[in-house]
């Protein structure tokens, strides 16, 4: 049949320039297919599927399960195929029965590979996440071990801080015994009157540091009493009992330096110990983070090492998916390739009995039918 077609092809070929309007480069070098043999048994067409190769420590890609679809007949070789076309040109068959077939029965064959491909490509984004994940560990044991301590954002001056309560100390008990020597004219026993003054003038409990501490809060008029209120309050005290046993000058003297007492001594001696507090926390955070420097020294070089070594394992296996990804991909090409070869060879042999059927007789179409059957 394939001979009759094709000697009837020729008859009613007017010119080469007419056949290449019909037909593509890639069908015409088809066109010369050898003929099938007499004895030749059709064979189910299945398409092979690359083997993966098994991923060590990496979750399992499901396999697919392929559901065979038989091929039609007038697929099996490109003989029958022309011979197809040739009988749906010169009928009034719509070309697009037999492309669309042929369309769905590719699409069949690829969709095992084009779903191995989306699986590969979901473990490749999972290698990826893991992979940067031990990256950014890595980077961040290197920098502990390059910068092993931060001491700029805990910085203390602990020492300072020492010496200056000591001096507060010292100078909140001269000034106590200043007041008690100050008051005994006015008061015969003023021992427990010059404890008062002193605690009066010399502590306040309002606010947590002193303004001369604090550089952040805004200084307002109740602030300010509350900061020097109970000082000068304390220091006029002071002055009105011995201005009457001493000169002036020399009371107005021992105000202004029991007030700046008070101020300084005072005000400074509860501030100071919260920086204490603050330095001794910023002091015992430096010291942890050296001892942690020292002890974890070796375990973050080695742990550097492990996850160095992890990631060496997930690119190799990482590199196995991209294989069978590429090989998954090269098959369906092949396919897709193969497909499109069989529409171009189809529609060609179409449209070409199509223009031919106009110039045979009805003897002639009736002939190629039966010889069809």
């Amino acid at each position: 049949m394939a001979k009759l077609t094709e000697l009837i092809a020729n008859w009613f070929r007017p010119n080469a320039s007419d056949a290449d309007q019909y037909y593509d480069d890639e069908p015409v070098e088809n066109a010369t297919a050898p003929n099938a043999p007499s004895d030749y048994t059709p064979v189910t067409y299945i398409q092979p599927t690359p083997v993966q190769a098994p991923q060590p420590a990496v979750a399992e890609i499901p396999e697919i399960q392929k559901v065979e679809v038989p091929m039609p007949y007038w697929l099996e070789d490109e003989d029958t195929l022309r011979d197809e076309g040739v009988l749906f040109g010169l009928s009034e068959s719509d070309p697009n029965e037999k492309t669309d077939i042929i369309q769905k029965y590719f699409s069949n064959l690829v969709a095992g590979h084009i779903a191995s491909i989306e699986q590969h490509n979901e473990r490749i984004q999972e290698l990826n996440l893991f992979i940067g994940q031990k990256n950014n560990r890595i980077e961040e044991l290197k920098d502990k071990l390059k910068n092993p301590v931060s001491n700029t954002e805990r910085e203390h001056h602990l020492p300072r801080t020492l010496m200056g309560i000591t001096l507060c100390v010292a100078m909140c008990i001269g000034n106590f015994f200043l007041i008690r020597e100050s008051l005994k004219p006015a008061f015969a026993d003023n021992s427990w009157i010059a404890l008062g003054v002193f605690l009066a003038g010399m502590f306040s409990l309002f606010g947590k540091i002193s303004l001369f501490h604090d550089t952040e809060s805004r200084v307002t008029w109740k602030s300010l009493l509350e900061e020097i209120g109970l000082p000068f309050a304390a220091a006029l005290f002071v002055f009105a009992n011995v201005v009457t046993h001493q000169t002036w000058w020399q009371a107005f003297a021992l105000f202004i330096f029991v007030f700046f007492l008070f101020m300084f001594a005072g005000k400074l001696l509860l501030s100071n110990i919260t920086v204490l507090w603050n330095d001794t926390k910023a002091w015992l955070h430096i010291r942890k983070d050296s001892q942690d420097f020292a002890d974890n020294n070796y375990n973050w070089e080695n742990e550097c090492q492990t996850l160095q070594v992890e990631i060496d394992e997930l690119r190799v296996k990482k590199w196995q998916i991209l294989r069978d990804q590429s090989t998954s991909e090269t098959e369906r090409d092949k396919l897709y390739a193969k497909r499109d070869m069989l529409v171009k060879l189809f529609e060609s042999e179409f449209y070409l009995a199509r223009r031919m059927k106009n110039e045979l007789t009805t003897r002639q179409l009736n002939l190629i039918r039966k010889s069809r059957d």
